[in-house]
């Protein structure tokens, strides 16, 4: 079945089963490889992407279900040359160790920041209660995380 999905702002044509998970063809069809598997039940936050507005883990959702929606993911915030104020703050805070689900997490911030972008520290746990990090750097994340916001209310 053919169905037109716009990914990052661009409109893409995919062949794939109704049901098959947004995931695989996010990483498989539109090339974002920054959009990764995790545990495949929408428990992890690993594959989170943000469809028109609202952080939803990809896994978790045919991609039938998103014809006709703004899917942004990972590569459609920021470049190396201009990165996203999230991905810079999570640099320079290095609020990554392994790096696996750091990208789920910049993107549920991201939603967050997009609505509110003077959130409390309840309100920043809630917008990242789906996204798990074994690697025990979440202070690191949560400072990143009001260093990028607080950047964004500059402009």
């Amino acid at each position: 079945m053919a169905i037109s999905i716009t990914v990052n702002g661009r409109l893409h044509e995919v062949v794939a089963d109704a049901e098959t998970p947004l995931l695989y063809v996010l990483r498989n069809d539109a090339g974002c490889k920054g959009v990764r598997y995790g545990c495949g039940l929408g428990q992890c936050g690993t594959c989170t992407v943000i469809i028109d507005g609202k952080p939803v883990q990809s896994c978790d959702v045919p991609v039938s279900a998103v014809a006709g929606k703004a899917i942004t993911t990972i590569e459609g915030i920021g470049s190396v040359d201009q990165p996203h104020p999230l991905q810079r703050a999570f640099v320079e805070e290095q609020a990554a160790q392994c790096g696996y689900c750091a990208t789920g997490i910049i993107m549920s911030a991201k939603a967050l920041l997009d609505v509110n972008q003077s959130p409390s520290d309840d309100e920043l746990k809630q917008a990242l209660s789906k996204n798990l990090c074994r690697c025990g750097t979440h202070q690191r994340i949560m400072r990143a995380i009001k260093r990028a916001a607080a950047e964004m209310r500059k402009f």
